[in-house]
């Protein structure tokens, strides 16, 4: 994907750039500010099957290391989101499939202090925009928990098509949970998803609550 990777996009207040073990400290204070708050829709493992190694949660730092390594593999783009400067959340482009597909999807969470202040739609507008002009690629899909109301309107905002419900798609909150896709390609917006989310909501992200 080089030269598309590293990347730094920016619009007003929102930037999203690489994720660095620097980043360590911000990136622990947002989560334990939100941890009940994003605990409904955070990935956990699952218990191993009869016999299998017990999995345990990444550090923060294997995290960077893993993130980092698969972005030079050409499989992933895993942002931090930044707003006025300051660490928000984090947004990764995953599973990034090259051939006949050229999709890859997207899975993002930010700080409730900022939440409804446009922040996450601008965020998935750049990312998507980047992956569409610059990566090259075709489709990016959403998978999204049916109860995660907040994660749907950044989505339909958007104007990203629902496709369907997968059945106990992803292991979320110690569960197997069904999650709803939705997904665009590359036509469906070749004037650019910034500029169609920025014609509809004039002035975002740079509103204050």
């Amino acid at each position: 994907m080089r030269p598309s990777w590293p990347a730094e996009l920016s619009d007003g207040a929102v930037t999203l750039r690489p994720i660095k073990a620097r980043d360590q400290k911000s990136w622990r204070e947002v989560n334990r500010r939100n941890r009940e708050w994003l605990r409904p829709w955070e990935a956990t493992i699952p218990p191993p099957g009869p016999g299998g190694p017990l999995a345990h949660r990444p550090t923060y730092r294997q995290m960077v290391r893993h993130l980092r390594a698969e972005a030079n593999a050409g499989r992933m783009l895993p942002f931090v989101i930044e707003y006025q400067g300051r660490l928000v959340g984090q947004l990764t482009v995953a599973g990034i499939t090259w051939g006949s597909m050229c999709s890859g999807h997207v899975g993002y969470w930010v700080d409730q202090e900022v939440a409804g202040r446009g922040v996450m739609p601008t965020a998935v507008a750049l990312a998507v925009d980047h992956c569409f002009r610059t990566v090259g690629m075709h489709r990016i899909e959403v998978c999204i928990r049916p109860e995660n109301v907040p994660s749907r309107r950044v989505v339909e905002k958007l104007g990203f098509r629902e496709e369907g419900l997968r059945p106990r798609y992803l292991h979320i909150d110690g569960g197997w949970r069904d999650h709803l896709v939705f997904a665009l390609t590359a036509d469906e917006v070749p004037e650019g998803l910034l500029n169609r989310w920025r014609r509809a909501h004039p002035g975002t992200p740079h509103k204050s609550n």
